[in-house]
Formats: C-alpha cells, structure tokens, sequence
C-alpha cells in the first residue's frame, strides 16, 4: 500500500480522473489452482485493489485467503462482507455497505450496529458505502440473502435518486453491482445518468465479462470496476481487463 489511506488514495483519483480496476475473490468458490495465477497476473498488471467476500463465507477460510495474498503481494485488501461475520483484521480495508436500494432495515443499520464496535477497535480503514443492487435479468445470492428486490435495469431514474440519498447521507462511496452471476451488467445508461448526479466515487461491478464492458463503463463514469466470476473462470482476463480500463 501507499503511504496515502485508500480512501484518500480513490479521492485523488477521482480528482485526476484515474480509473482503477478490482479483482473480487469469494473465498467459498476460489479454486486453489487459480488463485495462483489470479495473483501473479494481478501483481504483473498492477491491480489496484483485492475485494475479498461473498454471501457465504466462513470466517477461517477468509483468513487464510488473506494470509496466502499477503504473501505473494502488497496489492491493498477490502473485505467486502456479505454479513457481519464477515470480519478479520488481515485485510487492509472494509467496505461498510449500507445495502440502499433495499428496505431490509437489517442491512441498512442492523448489521451495523452489531460489527460497529469490532471494527471501532480494529486497525481497518473503514469505507463507508451506498450498495445498490441491480437487476442483472437473474436472480442472486445477494437479492435471496439479503430479502430485496434490485432496482429494474431500466429505472434510470430510482437509482439516480438512491445514489443521491446516499451522498447525501454522507456515504464515502456508491457501489452499484448487478450481483454475482448477472446475466446483464449494469447499463452505460446508468452508470452514466448516476455518476452524472454525485461527487463520490462509483464503483461497478456484476456480469462484466469482457474487456470491452469494462471500457464501456469506464467511458460512461464508472470510476473503479469490479469483476469476479469472469476472472475466477479465466485468470487471462485481466490482462485485457487492466488495459481497457486504464488506457
């Protein structure tokens, strides 16, 4: 990591306009083999950052991910919880996700509550962040674990007016993703309409499956993308993945 805090770090980048690109890793459907390609190709291609998470994840599995990624490399790790449980003070970070397109109070502030005084003691960088979920044409872990509905893929309109809600109430960052194993990725459409309307920091991710998408969201305002299955399922992606979205 930079001396800079992450946070920081994505604020300077918003400022200069630089894109970054994650590689999301679920501890529960990593594949050993891969995992060693995934850091190799990552440390080579310079990814800026691991999120590590699921909506299944085990405590004593997470540890060891992070523990064999510290090893091989210095690239910042943020937890991206799928519960509470979901904690561990190897990681680098933490996205605090309020899930704001739901209306499951548990995940607006419930869950909250319960992990608030962990992670109050805990040596991570806690990233406050707006989740909304978008409808990817399936449904997904996180709308059946979570007990909401996505915002439709064609309602431009709500997900503006939910980013919006959220900056204002003072989230860090706003995290639109159409889930694992989306058949439709977010739309440029509203990727476009959403950065166009808050001053933080967008984050992207769900069904991105190739290079060009990740250009194509990079082009319309995303400013930070995420992709997990598609890289889980061929390492070789990132290469292309990296390039589309910094050039």
């Amino acid at each position: 990591m930079t001396s800079k805090g992450i946070y920081e770090k994505m604020q300077q980048d918003l400022i200069d306009q630089q894109k970054r690109f994650v590689v999301l890793l679920d501890p529960d459907k990593i594949r050993l083999q891969n995992l060693d390609k995934i850091i190799k190709l990552a440390n080579e291609t310079k990814v800026d950052y691991f999120f590590i998470g699921g909506s299944l994840v085990v405590n004593d599995v997470l540890d060891s991910l992070l523990m064999d990624i510290k090893k091989e490399c210095n690239i910042p790790l943020i937890l991206f919880p799928g519960n509470s449980s979901q904690l561990s003070y190897k990681a680098d970070g933490l996205l605090f996700l309020s899930l704001i397109s739901g209306r499951n109070a548990d995940l607006l502030i419930g869950k909250h509550v319960v992990s608030a005084p962990f992670l109050k003691i805990s040596p991570l960088e806690i990233l406050s962040t707006g989740y909304m979920l978008i409808d990817g044409g399936v449904p997904t872990t996180v709308s059946y674990i979570s007990n909401t509905y996505p915002i439709p893929s064609n309602k431009e309109d709500i997900a503006v007016c939910t980013a919006i809600a959220g900056e204002m109430l003072g989230l860090k960052l706003i995290f639109m993703d159409a889930g694992s194993g989306a058949e439709k990725p977010v739309s440029t459409q509203m990727i476009e309409s959403v950065k166009g309307a808050i001053q933080i920091p967008l984050i992207v991710g769900g069904g991105i499956k190739t290079a060009e998408k990740v250009r194509a969201n990079v082009e319309a305002g995303a400013d930070i993308i995420v992709v997990g299955d598609a890289i889980e399922k061929d390492p070789q992606l990132i290469r292309d993945m990296v390039l589309a979205t910094k050039s």
